[in-house]
């Protein structure tokens, strides 16, 4: 019987998989078929085919990699289930694109090579199809393992390897190089910092007090209006550029607008809902559902708006170039491109993305609702601080980085606790165990500033009896020690950011030789 079910198991995964190869090679072909009706023939006409077809694999690998992080974390802590976040996910994704994903696009991306010093019009269309293709290729890789890598990255290494193939060492800025690789340290530790900071606070406001909801009352709304001033002013800066600009002053006073509105409509609504719960962490966690699915929502507007330039921005290049006829550093987005772009990251998400949003909500580490509310509200602040720095970051690192941020402090936390204990079992060793029971009792329940003043009584008593020496004191600090974050994953992310770009230049250089030695007469 065992046999037989695992027989069905395995059939009912190949025709998912089928399903999900079918319905992506649908999608190719149906760009192929449209771009040749668009088409003159000729040479020009088949690379502007491979290219779209090319653009199309890229979006979807888009879908797949890079959106998890906008839902994972409400995933992970049940805000939403998986079929909704991509539900979710693709609407606002596909939204974001095509209402704000800009009119003009840079060919090259991120200012990484000097346009200028690409020899021809022939020679700028192969980079940007091998750049396109190596960029896809590995974020198609990197979803096969479950490692979320950054598909700017991806993309600048490309054009990166194909521009130093095309034109040698001296077309690159390793100025910018120096900023992406400094951007694998910046992003992951501000993303952590940030919503570890968030958490902490949330747990000596809320979690840790005596009467939660009391204090849900009055931090909630706050923390929420926090969240709002963020999202709207992140919006106002990188998410609606196309429809309206402004500055970095005037985008702050409307978050703050926004903020002040949403902290007085929640007043009200979150002393209704309380009124209704019983007083525990647990209510308070059902408390951040709402925002949660926002989040989610805005971040993949704003993903979408910005990161569809990675799929298109080459297709776009390559499409202005046969029709203009030479090397540009600035194209813009015919209609068809941009449904290039949006159409596939939504399809790349729904098909191929439940693998990473699993990864990322689940896997790393254990999320409730306030945890994954730290994590979102830590991507919108990471992103206006550096974008105000100038400090190059990745929507990619931060996210994760935040998710890692939270779970080290949950160890940090637990293994506290823990020694807090042993101290407390340590000094009433000869206690009656009634009496340590009663003060263990007394200890949980009481509110942060009790345990501190509770622990600082009792070594204060008996600063001259401990049992336990110093060797052994760190001993039990070991033998306590936490693990809630996979070490395992912690690693093969790191390793896969590091490598993103250097293998993705490798790949592009090797694929312009290929076409280069292909189409040369």
């Amino acid at each position: 019987m065992l046999r037989t079910e695992n027989v069905e198991s395995a059939a009912q995964r190949n025709r998912d998989e089928l399903f999900r190869f079918g319905t992506a090679l649908i999608f190719i072909v149906g760009i192929m078929l449209f771009t040749i009706v668009r088409t003159d023939g000729g040479i020009d006409g088949i690379l502007l085919v491979a290219a779209a077809m090319i653009g199309g694999y890229m979006a979807m690998n888009i879908g797949a990699n890079d959106v998890a992080n906008n839902v994972g974390p409400a995933v992970g802590s049940h805000a939403i289930t998986l079929t909704g976040a991509i539900f979710i996910a693709a609407f606002f994704e596909a939204g974001g694109a095509m209402i704000a994903g800009g009119d003009v696009v840079g060919t090259i991306k991120s200012g990484i090579i000097d346009p200028d010093l690409v020899a021809d019009r022939d020679t700028f269309i192969w980079l940007m199809i091998a750049a396109l293709l190596a960029a896809a290729v590995w974020l198609n890789f990197a979803t096969i393992v479950g490692a979320p890598v950054s598909t700017t990255h991806s993309i600048v290494g490309g054009v990166l390897g194909a521009g130093v193939a095309a034109a040698g060492w001296g077309i690159a800025d390793w100025s910018v190089v120096g900023q992406i690789v400094a951007s694998w340290v910046i992003s992951p530790v501000l993303g952590g910092l940030i919503a570890a900071v968030f958490l902490y606070i949330i747990k000596r406001t809320i979690t840790y007090k005596k009467d939660v909801l009391t204090a849900a009352n009055r931090m909630v709304p706050v923390l929420v209006a926090i969240m709002a001033w963020a999202f709207t002013t992140y919006l106002m800066l990188k998410g609606v550029k196309k429809i309206v600009t402004v500055s970095f002053p005037v985008a702050l006073l409307i978050g703050l607008g926004v903020a002040v509105a949403v902290y007085l409509i929640l007043q009200h609504f979150i002393v209704r809902r309380t009124a209704k719960m019983e007083n525990h962490k647990g209510s308070v966690n059902d408390l951040f559902t709402i925002p949660l699915i926002f989040a989610a929502a805005l971040l993949s507007f704003a993903h979408g708006a910005n990161d569809v330039a990675n799929a298109v921005g080459p297709l776009a290049g390559i499409n202005e170039a046969i029709v203009g006829g030479g090397v540009i550093a600035k194209a813009s987005i015919p209609l068809w491109v941009m449904a290039v772009g949006a159409i596939g990251i939504s399809l790349g998400l729904a098909l191929y993305g439940p693998k990473l949003i699993r990864t990322v909500g689940s896997e790393i580490t254990e999320l409730d609702k306030m945890r994954a509310f730290c994590i979102a509200l830590a991507a919108a602040i990471t992103v206006i601080i550096a974008s105000q720095l100038g400090l190059p970051v990745s929507s990619t690192h931060i996210a994760v980085g935040g998710v890692f941020g939270v779970g080290f402090l949950r160890e940090y936390i637990k293994s506290s606790y823990a020694r807090m204990l042993d101290q407390i079992r340590e000094h009433h060793i000869n206690h009656d165990p009634e009496a340590v029971d009663d003060f263990l009792a007394r200890f949980e329940a009481a509110d942060v500033a009790m345990k501190g003043e509770m622990l600082r009584n009792m070594k204060a008593q008996a600063a001259s009896d401990r049992l336990l020496g110093k060797q052994e004191r760190r001993d039990l600090g070991r033998v306590h020690r936490v693990e809630l974050v996979k070490r395992n994953l912690l690693f093969r992310i790191a390793a896969a950011w590091i490598i993103t770009v250097p293998v993705a230049a490798t790949l592009s250089a090797m694929f312009f030789y290929m076409i280069r030695g292909m189409l040369l007469p």
